[in-house]
């Protein structure tokens, strides 16, 4: 049994005084046809992300784009990079050395049919495709670098003692004209070699590009970011992380490589995870994730959020529901109480469901002026853990609050999710995918479980015939099914199986 298991079912520690960072940990779980990360705090999941194979995050890859189009009028242009969909480059995104933002119009710097090396800063959603920069950033363990930027810049997560050591070193490392560099959090501590180690290895990745870019027409990939696995472990991993559990061998020695080279002080933090159920069940990062999928979120006094998304915001509604008060607690006590406990989860609930754009918070109204700043001093500390960028208005009288978060990958609903086809995309249903993940996951326990009880025969799995047709591309699923049965698995396909479900065993003769 893992240690993170242990500690799951061993009596719970007493709560941490106020203002003390939450203990961290990063889960990484690999099947065939997804990978999936969870950041707990404190052993309640705090973020989740999922990427399926074949439909990885665009944002961070570079190419050499053609422009396809310039639109003097939105001053932006649309670039071919090889995707569905042209990218969107705007005007205050392409490079123009010598040239003030306010003085640039698209038309003189950009021609149709014209060659760019962009990134994508956003991963196309919806209608629109990739959002592009000419503003390059190519991130390190410590660093980004900024081939056509100037400067240093530091991280303001991190102490003045710290920023001051840290600009120090990188102007000691930096070569005159080097372009610009961003150090990063996890660079609280680093070496001076570690940090010239990084800024290395991203001058030789530039020089790389440029060649690739030389000799190859357009659209090309020059460069694809890591996956999801990687940057969270290179973002994140800090000494606010206790530990990084991996339920998979080969991605666990992966991250090992990477840690070892960028930064070998903290691999020894990576484990291989040693429980015999499934860790993100084990662990309450399933029923997290599955939460996701609906529109209330519980409060801890018998409160609740309710969360509707619409085209132009997302709108969260605060409920008091069961929560009345005592005795003899005024109802202004009460309400400010539920909107405090709602404050945190507000923001637990953003992160977790990656929540972007305008946000509406309507909070339970408050008389007491003083009550209102309460709340909204309780939303500002929330929002001290959210990496992602927010802007935050001021609570009204009606206890309103406005926000935008910045919205750059699709969250877990977005994946797992699409349009409802009965009710003209009212609604929203689980996809194919996510539906045949489910099947195969709940498939590998029930094998496993089984534990080759019939010897070396096979083993035979009625599924929804949508189902198996998914789950028979490329053989790759079935393989590693066979591999986790330690015996043949046959996949049958029968209309009376829904398609969120499967039976193990041959169909009795009378067909059930």
């Amino acid at each position: 049994m893992s240690r993170a298991v242990r500690r799951r079912r061993s009596t719970k520690a007493p709560p941490k005084p106020p203002g003390e960072p939450p203990t961290k940990r990063i889960l990484v779980s690999v099947d065939a046809a997804e990978t999936r990360v969870a950041i707990l705090e404190d052993d309640r999941t705090a973020e989740c992300y999922v990427e399926r194979r074949g439909q990885q995050s665009a944002v961070g890859h570079v190419w050499k784009g053609k422009v396809t189009n310039v639109l003097a009028g939105m001053e932006a242009a649309f670039v071919d990079v090889g995707l569905p969909k042209n990218g969107f480059l705007h005007v205050d995104e392409v490079v123009a050395l010598g040239v003030p933002k306010h003085r640039r119009q698209i038309a003189e710097l950009l021609q149709k049919g014209g060659d760019v090396i962009v990134q994508a800063t956003k991963d196309a959603m919806g209608t629109k495709g990739v959002r592009l920069t000419m503003q390059l950033s190519l991130a390190g363990r410590f660093l980004v670098y900024l081939p056509y930027g100037d400067g240093v810049g530091i991280s303001k997560r991190l102490d003045d003692d710290e920023r001051t050591r840290l600009r120090s070193v990188c102007d000691a490392i930096r070569d005159e004209g080097d372009g610009g560099i961003i150090v990063r959090t996890a660079a609280a501590g680093a070496a001076a070699e570690e940090l010239g180690r990084d800024l290395t290895h991203l001058r030789r990745l530039w020089s790389a590009l440029q060649r690739r870019s030389e000799a190859g027409g357009s659209p090309t990939l020059l460069y694809t970011e890591a996956d999801i696995s990687l940057r969270v472990i290179r973002d994140l991993l800090n000494d606010a992380v206790e530990e990084v559990l991996v339920d998979d061998q080969v991605q666990h020695d992966r991250i090992l490589k990477f840690l070892r080279r960028t930064s070998p002080g903290v691999a020894e933090r990576v484990h291989l995870y040693a429980g015999s159920g499934d860790m993100m069940r084990e662990l309450g990062v399933e029923a997290a994730i599955d939460s996701t999928l609906d529109r209330r979120a519980p409060l801890p006094s018998g409160g609740s959020l309710v969360i509707d998304d619409t085209e132009a915001m997302t709108v969260i509604d605060v409920n008091s529901g069961r929560n009345v008060g005592k005795g003899r607690n005024r109802l202004e006590d009460t309400v400010t109480r539920t909107n405090l406990e709602a404050a945190a989860e507000v923001v637990r609930q953003l992160r977790l469901r990656d929540i972007g754009g305008i946000v509406i918070i309507d909070f339970i109204d408050m008389d007491d002026a003083e009550n209102r700043k309460a709340v909204k001093d309780a939303l500002d500390e929330a929002l001290r853990a959210d990496r992602t960028r927010t802007f935050v208005g001021e609570i009204s009288a009606l206890g309103l609050v406005e926000m935008t978060r910045q919205n750059i990958f699709e969250g877990p609903r977005e994946i797992m999710c699409e349009p409802c086809p009965e009710c003209e995309g009212e609604g929203t249903v689980l996809t194919l995918d996510t539906l045949s993940v489910h099947v195969e996951r709940q498939l590998r326990l029930a094998l496993r479980a089984d534990g080759g009880a019939n010897g070396d025969e096979p083993a035979v799995v009625r599924v929804n015939p949508r189902v198996a047709r998914r789950l028979a591309d490329g053989g790759e699923r079935v393989a590693a099914l066979i591999a986790h049965a330690g015996r043949p698995v046959d996949i049958v396909p029968d209309d009376d199986v829904d398609a969120g479900d499967f039976v193990l065993g041959a169909p009795t003769s009378t067909g059930s």
